[in-house]
């Protein structure tokens, strides 16, 4: 099987079928748990339409071999294309073992690729020298030099200082009209600027989660993307395309996969609550330390239970998703419950029909939220509490002295508030 990930062993590569490529920024300096994984896996996918696939660093969180098999292996499965990799200030380590040089270029068909490696947040004499012997070249006749630290612009401070970006300008002034764009990773967004008469892309979305970057670039405003760059005509140019949160459909496909990933699921949440219900014991006998560890566990078995439900999830668009919950919510608590609460009582299982008849009464509840909760922009509940014994669900406004399906005392409701 050909190799996807390609070390670079030449300063210069001509790659005369190249006519496209796809861009992706920072998939693991986050970690490579699977939640994030499922991310790149689709920007892999989706950049597998162009010719060729360039990482903009920060490929691992940090530079181990451990890391770099594990990314490696998941890269060469599921890249559709050749994928070219630049280092990120994550990078580090055995980074030149996996993917050679750190400064290189790509001639390609109609344009060039300049990489060059600012991890440390500096230029390297050995790739500004670089980038005037690319563009000095008659066939290149228009470049993109890709970095992973932006350069100073009007979006954010992170960034490389005045004097290294200088350093870049004078390798590039003499043919500065042949720089199509300058391209970056490094920050968990995106945003397209003007730098020095340069359309300046900075795209941080194929893994890492999206973070607020300044007042103006803020995480939920942006999603998870790639970029498309593709000839139309002699001109280079560029698009930007999300990664949807159903992602990678590839494993869940595979029955065996998704049952054993189902039954998976069901058992860590199964030890999740139990976990938990321990933790509660504990607590209200005074076991602060003994309490402290079970919910620690708790919220471990809670993060496995996300790995593996997020391979086989498929989740609608985010602004779509309330609404999705509410026909389950609504068959529980009008056939399911209802129906079990009714055979508990035939079969003088009172237990078993209080559990049923105190969920019915909060799914009910359930659902009223989430149909408010659908038009998301103007939903205005600050304040939401759960009764802690009983799991019933209200709002500030309707909020008792005690709980209206099993009598638990206010002073115990849990409160959820913004």
């Amino acid at each position: 099987m050909k190799n996807r990930i390609q070390r670079v062993e030449e300063a210069i590569k001509y790659l005369p079928h190249v006519r496209s490529f796809g861009v992706i920024g920072n998939p693991g300096c986050e970690g490579l748990g699977t939640y994030n994984m499922k991310v790149y896996a689709g920007a892999l996918e989706e950049s597998g339409q162009a010719d060729m696939t360039l990482i903009v660093g920060d490929l691992v969180p940090t530079g181990t071999k451990a890391y770099y098999e594990t990314i490696c292996g998941i890269t060469e499965t599921i890249g559709k294309n050749d994928v070219y990799v630049l280092r990120g200030n994550h990078d580090t380590g055995e980074y030149q073992k996996y993917f050679g040089r750190q400064n290189y270029a790509l001639i390609c068909n109609g344009f060039a690729i300049v990489v060059l490696d600012n991890a440390m947040r500096c230029f390297e004499e050995e790739g500004l020298l670089l980038v005037k012997k690319v563009l000095a070249l008659e066939e290149v006749r228009q470049a993109v030099l890709a970095f992973h630290i932006p350069v100073p612009n009007h979006f954010i401070q992170n960034a490389v200082s005045e004097e290294e970006f200088s350093k870049l300008q004078a390798s590039y002034g003499p043919w500065k009209e042949k720089v199509a764009y300058l391209l970056c990773g490094h920050v968990h967004s995106c945003f397209v600027d003007q730098v020095d008469g340069i359309p300046f892309i900075c795209t941080g979305g194929g893994g890492a989660m999206i973070e607020d970057v300044s007042e103006s670039i803020r995480a939920c405003d942006v999603n998870h993307h790639m970029i498309h760059f593709f000839m139309e005509g002699e001109k280079l140019c560029y698009q930007f395309t999300d990664i949807p949160e159903a992602c990678y459909a590839g494993e869940r496909k595979n029955p065996v996969i998704k049952e054993r990933l189902e039954e998976t699921v069901k058992g860590e949440l199964m030890a999740h609550l139990k976990y938990l219900m321990f933790a509660d014991r504990a607590r209200r006998r005074g076991m602060d330390k003994i309490a402290n560890l079970f919910e620690a566990l708790a919220d471990s078995e809670y993060r496995h239970a996300r790995n593996f439900y997020s391979v086989m999830e498929r989740p609608a668009a985010f602004s779509e998703s309330v609404e999705t919950f509410i026909p389950g919510e609504v068959f529980e608590y009008e056939h399911i419950y209802k129906t079990m609460a009714d055979y508990a009582k035939g079969e003088n299982a009172p237990l078993t029909r209080q559990a049923y008849e105190g969920a019915l009464a909060a799914e009910k509840v359930h659902a009223r939220l989430l149909k408010e909760a659908g038009d998301m922009e103007s939903f205005q509940i600050d304040s939401v509490y759960v009764c802690p014994i009983c799991g019933y669900l209200m709002t500030g406004d309707g909020v008792k002295e005690r709980c209206p399906v099993c009598g638990g005392p206010a002073r115990q409701f849990k409160e959820f508030k913004d």
